[in-house]
């Protein structure tokens, strides 16, 4: 039994292929009982954000758990294996407990640093509880993971200038725009992202925000965040002629605007041009609208690249997280080292003294002449000298546990000691 990190990201896969394997919020329960329910996989959580999918399991057989992750992502996405496994890493133990670290860290972020991964963590451990795909193997994991995540964000100033995917998109908006003081910008969507964007946007002193989205509710609300407007989701074609950016944020699993949609619009704008910034992944926007005259589409990539510029200069707080990963990662290794083997070396020196009871009293009456001391001696040396016999090979199976090696010492144990 092995814990397997199994998914892709932003770095390793186009995002035509990642926004295909994306799990919607609304999908993770099936995903969550698919990948439960697989001959290779025990306790399962599904990590799938804007930017990265990444299932953690606790796997019976390393390749037999990949194989069953690859064959679940087939089938979501729709795609042929070899599509899937050309962009698939998998990590396993004390690698996999690391990788996910540095994602709760904001190490592996587009956006390094950025603060919406540990509220998706969370989340994703959250769900996963629900669902009932939790075990004493990820349930800690987890919490840890969490834990570590929040220590990053207080003892370093990773969080700090662009911190988020929001955060980010309105920066290339007020980049190519000069500013927003005199722009109109309309949000599509109303959850995380899009409340992280409209806040972002009011700071940035925008002059007008129109919020739309398909529960009218939930609109209201986030412009009351702001002091914007909502707009009725029947309106927004309306809406759309009079404003100058346009920020998508949705979960929708289609295409909200159809490159025909954009064209059409644009008749209606009279020559002013549209910035489109579409964050959602899947994206909302059809990617050929970008061929229109007087449209600028900027997606998840182009923010990739606007912040990797941004993060130029910011090597020593990197340092500073990896160092305090390499520390929690090194915690969650001894923890988890002795918790695992406790009951086998517990069993093993219950054992050993039952066997040295059995002994002294095989032996009491030959050591009833014995003064008490006397006897308390003999009983002492001989609990002695089972305690320094079994003090190596239990020292070396804690610090094996939780690797192949730790495994072989253990069944080792077992068959040498009928445990």
């Amino acid at each position: 039994m092995s814990l397997v990190a199994i998914g892709c990201n932003h770095r390793s896969t186009p995002l035509d292929s990642l926004e295909r394997m994306t799990v919607a919020p609304d999908q993770l329960p099936k995903a969550l009982a698919d990948l439960g329910t697989a001959e290779n996989l025990s306790e399962v959580v599904v990590l799938s954000t804007c930017n990265r999918v990444e299932i953690y399991a606790q796997a019976e057989r390393f390749h037999g758990g990949y194989h069953d992750v690859r064959e679940f992502l087939c089938r979501h996405a729709a795609l042929a294996p070899e599509n899937v496994a050309d962009h698939l890493y998998a990590l396993h133990d004390i690698e996999a407990v690391r990788h996910l670290f540095s994602v709760v860290s904001g190490l592996d972020s587009a956006v390094v640093g950025e603060h919406e991964i540990l509220g998706q963590v969370r989340t994703a451990w959250e769900t996963a509880r629900e669902e009932g795909t939790l075990g004493s193997s990820l349930e800690p994991l987890f919490r840890q993971a969490v834990e570590c995540g929040k220590k990053v964000r207080t003892e370093t100033a990773i969080g700090r200038g662009i911190a988020s995917v929001s955060q980010a998109a309105v920066a290339m908006a007020q980049d190519r725009l000069d500013g927003l003081s005199d722009r109109k910008v309309l949000v599509l969507g109303a959850g995380e992202m899009a409340e992280g964007t409209v806040k972002t946007l009011a700071a940035a002193g925008t002059q007008e925000i129109l919020i739309a989205n398909r529960t009218w509710e939930r609109a209201q609300r986030l412009a009351g965040v702001c002091g914007g407007r909502a707009v009725v989701l029947d309106d927004l074609t309306e809406a759309l002629a009079h404003v100058d950016v346009l920020v998508t944020t949705t979960g929708a699993t289609d295409l909200i605007l159809e490159q025909t949609a954009v064209a059409d619009l644009i008749d209606s704008r009279q020559g002013r041009e549209l910035l489109i910034v579409d964050v959602a992944v899947p994206r909302d926007v059809d990617p050929e609208a970008a061929d229109l005259p007087g449209v600028t589409l900027l997606d998840m990539e182009a923010i990739g690249e606007f912040i990797e510029h941004q993060m130029e200069g910011r090597i020593s707080v990197v340092v500073d997280v990896e160092h305090i990963v390499t520390t929690e990662v090194d915690r969650f290794h001894a923890i988890s080292s002795a918790r695992e083997v406790a009951p086998l070396i517990g069993q093993l020196r219950g054992q050993a003294n039952t066997i040295v009871d059995s002994e002294l009293q095989r032996y009491s009456t030959k050591l009833a002449d014995l003064e008490p001391a006397e006897r308390e001696a003999v009983e002492a040396l001989a609990r002695g000298v089972v305690n320094k016999l079994l003090h190596e090979p239990t020292v070396r199976l804690k610090d094996a546990a939780g690797r192949a090696r730790g495994e072989r010492l253990a069944e080792s144990m077992r068959d040498l000691f009928d445990l």
